[in-house]
């Protein structure tokens, strides 16, 4: 069924006194006076204001009728938007550049990695990240790159042969690449960064002794970390214990940030931190008793 609002009858009193009143030609504060008290008792029995009750007033000894159960509108103060959550990275106490952490904060606040595990490559500072795909990290390490500085690849390289491959032309391009694991033409694993480019991120080659890879991973400086082709080559353990089991059982995300621009502008990214200073100020809890918006809080 259907609820109809309710009619409230008020008390005889206030309708014979309007009828009398009106009959007698009483002077007008008396009058006022009567009419008074048969607004209160309405706003005694009903959450109307006086104003509501007097306009369902009628002559010829009527009763007032008011409806119940509608509160009187009053003007309501906007309040403090609600203050959204910034997310970030997490990199425990692993020491990383603005660039990566920026970019680390950003991809976990924006979802860019659309809740997949990912990896920076972090080309100035010649080290890579890796993290779960809520942002928490789950290993570092330093790593070797492309000979050539540049965030580009040349044109169909990945069809050439590597003895064709110049060594200006030995880039690690940067972007945004989706990775999965695979395997090289020896039959090793190797995790695929960019598969049209032959570019990918493997366990360090050791074959040719003469370019010291592995002491190159170790030096205490980047400027010796220029090396390949363009794979990104990575310590054994760090690969066997950290990269591999990341990507498993799923594709992820590979950042790699280029290093002949911001990455804001490669990515068109934006600044988190940034963000946060943008947001509105929370409205501090009320207590008990305190008005908000003409209204008395109640708290159960």
């Amino acid at each position: 069924m259907t609820a109809h609002p309710k009619k409230i009858r008020l008390p005889a009193l206030a309708g014979n006194a309007v009828t009398r009143a009106a009959s007698a030609c009483w002077s007008a504060p008396v009058l006022a006076r009567l009419v008074g008290l048969g607004l209160l008792a309405a706003c005694m029995v009903s959450p109307v204001s006086a104003a509501q009750a007097a306009a369902h007033a009628t002559d010829g000894g009527q009763a007032l009728s008011v409806t119940a159960g509608i509160a009187p509108a009053s003007p309501v103060a906007p309040r403090a938007m609600a203050q959204q959550t910034i997310k970030r990275a997490h990199f425990a106490q692993e020491s990383a550049s603005d660039d990566a952490r920026s970019m680390a904060d950003w991809i976990v606040d924006s979802g860019d990695n659309q809740r997949l595990p990912f990896l920076i490559v972090d080309k100035a500072h010649a080290k890579v990240f890796m993290f779960d795909a809520t942002g928490k990290i789950q290993g570092a390490a330093a790593a070797l790159l492309g000979m050539a500085r540049g965030d580009d690849s040349i044109p169909d390289i990945g069809k050439r042969k590597l003895s064709s491959i110049r060594p200006d032309e030995r880039t690690t391009p940067a972007g945004r690449f989706v990775a999965s694991l695979g395997r090289n033409l020896h039959g090793k694993e190797i995790l695929w960064v960019d598969y049209e480019g032959a570019i990918s991120l493997h366990r360090v080659v050791t074959s040719n002794p003469k370019e010291q890879r592995t002491e190159r991973l170790t030096s205490s400086t980047t400027a010796d970390n220029r090396i390949s082709y363009g794979c990104i080559n990575v310590p054994v353990h760090f690969y066997e214990r950290i990269v591999s089991p990341a990507f498993k059982q799923t594709s992820g995300i590979v950042y790699v940030l280029p290093e002949t621009r911001s990455a804001r502008e490669f990515f068109k990214s934006y600044d988190v931190d940034e963000r946060a200073r943008q947001q509105p100020a929370m409205a501090p809890p009320l207590a008990e008793g305190q008005a908000q918006d003409g209204q008395t809080i109640r708290l159960r």
